[in-house]
């Protein structure tokens, strides 16, 4: 809920209360414009003293917590103290708990500039106006199918003409649909975003709004989720490795236990030799995000959606086919990543070391082992991922979302953990078949086969859970890279001045 919203339920009458309160007549004014009308025009001033008269319960020049919940009620809406917390926090910009009138002038402003963006995204054939097949086309695109008849029931609750369409004042003036239907907070709230980063390179790219693009917010996003990115991968990089180990090392002759496999890597070569591998890992963030940001951006383009948000079907080939670019421009160091965790004490002094020794051992066809497994993984990984995340977020909607479409902090990584480790375990098979083509060289006298002739020889030698070796401690570091990202990309996105709506 936004101050915005209060506006549509800002009538005539109250405009007399608030006129007769400050001795001024609004009869004649009434005729000219609505309070609520605030785009602009000489009475745009007098129009919002007029709404924040009638807001501002006690008279004392700020709208407070309580002020709004007096007026709420008097306006006949009833709010959680949580939602009423948020309009201050919002708008307060002195941080004193109450909004002044510059206050609120701004932000009623910075909220119908969304708005516009929001209507000119639901009006899909730009004739300036939406109706109720828009409706149900711009929340199919989100993943949320209603019927016409709930469309038709969404609309008139909207029109007040009785032309079972909205124009752009009616949409102004109404601004919240059915919470299962609210288009601006489903996005606002479900945006599956980089902050579920688990440490692997297949996730669907973020979307921004075009408000986003416009004021360069993007930008700072990527850069929050690159650091949330960054401390998570770190902080569970013990466990990466020994998933790596196990990947190349386990077998059935070779049974390597979690507790074991961290004994022997710190045997091998201490407590530092937990985060080998790590340093590239972080490295190929930044470079990765962004290609894979701008590919999608461009793709979205050539496959001529003019949508902020695109269909579920649209997502999963732009994303995948970013995912694709973004991989084939960094993959050598994913190459690079793995040989690093596999080493033995002492064999490459660093990333640049590991990298002439692999170039003139083995030449430049070594960057790329593993590739095409690889590039098969994203489609999987990322369709399973949008799968689950949209079946759920969709339940969730249809179940729970009766006043607010804010799911909440816990719903939302719940929802991210579960779509990713599905996704995960969906593409598994084919990450472990790509790290052992890429650790092929480092084991002496090992075959070298190709991707087809190494799945056959591990479901021959050692069965189907062959393919899965590795998936407990990939697993357990789900959960808290999850948490830790979400953690670090809030603190970044204050630190960064992103706005938290």
């Amino acid at each position: 809920i936004n101050v915005v919203t209060l506006q549509s339920r800002v009538t005539p009458r109250d405009c007399d209360a608030a006129g007769s309160q400050s001795g001024t007549a609004f009869s004649s004014q009434r005729s000219v414009a609505h309070p609520c009308d605030i785009c602009g025009g000489p009475e745009q001033e007098h129009r919002l003293k007029v709404l924040f008269q009638v807001l501002d319960v006690n008279g004392d020049g700020g709208i407070c917590i309580n002020d709004l919940t007096i007026g709420l009620k008097k306006l006949g809406l009833h709010r959680t103290e949580r939602d009423l917390m948020k309009i201050v926090k919002a708008g307060d910009k002195d941080l004193d708990g109450q909004l002044d009138f510059q206050e609120f002038v701004h932000y009623l402003k910075d909220h119908e500039k969304k708005l516009r963006l929001v209507f000119k995204s639901l009006d899909k054939k730009n004739d300036g106006r939406i109706d109720s097949q828009e409706i149900m086309q711009s929340l199919r695109d989100l993943g949320v199918n209603i019927s016409e008849e709930q469309a038709e029931k969404i609309l008139k609750s909207m029109d007040k003409n009785g032309t079972m369409t909205i124009d752009w004042n009616e949409w102004r003036d109404y601004y919240l649909l059915h919470p299962a239907g609210n288009i601006p907070e489903i996005i606002l709230y479900w945006k599956h975003s980089t902050i579920f980063d688990v440490g692997e390179s297949l996730m669907v790219p973020d979307e921004f709004t075009a408000e986003e693009k416009q004021t360069g917010m993007w930008w700072r996003h990527l850069v929050a989720g690159g650091g949330a990115g960054a401390v998570s991968r770190t902080c569970t990089a013990p466990l990466d490795r020994l998933k790596v180990l196990m990947q190349v090392h386990a077998s059935k002759n070779n049974s390597m236990h979690i507790a074991g496999g961290f004994s022997q890597m710190i045997r091998e070569g201490g407590v530092r030799s937990l985060w080998r591998g790590n340093g590239i890992n972080v490295v190929k963030i930044a470079p990765e995000s962004a290609i894979k940001f701008m590919a999608y951006e461009q793709i979205k383009r050539l496959i001529g959606s003019n949508q902020e948000t695109l269909g579920i079907t649209e997502r999963l080939v732009a994303g995948s086919l970013a995912g694709a670019i973004a991989q084939s421009s960094i993959y050598p160091m994913e190459v690079l990543k793995t040989r690093l965790a596999l080493r033995k004490t002492g064999q490459y002094s660093g990333i640049l070391d590991c990298a002439t020794h692999i170039f003139q051992k083995e030449g430049i066809a070594a960057f790329y082992k593993g590739y095409i497994p690889n590039m098969l993984g994203i489609i999987p990984y990322a369709g399973i991922d949008l799968a689950v995340y949209e079946t759920l977020k969709n339940s969730w909607l249809q179940r729970f979302a009766t006043e607010s479409a804010d799911p909440g902090v816990f719903v939302l990584l719940a929802c991210g953990t579960t779509s990713s480790t599905c996704g995960q375990l969906a593409s598994y098979p084919l990450a472990l078949v790509r790290t052992r083509m890429q650790a092929q060289a480092t084991q002496q006298g090992g075959p070298q086969m190709t991707m087809t002739g190494l799945f056959r020889h591990i479901v021959r030698t050692e069965g189907a859970a062959g393919l899965y070796r590795g998936l407990a401690p990939n697993f357990m570091k789900v959960i808290p890279s999850v948490s830790i990202s979400y953690v670090v990309y809030e603190y970044l996105k204050i630190t960064l001045g992103v706005q938290s709506k």
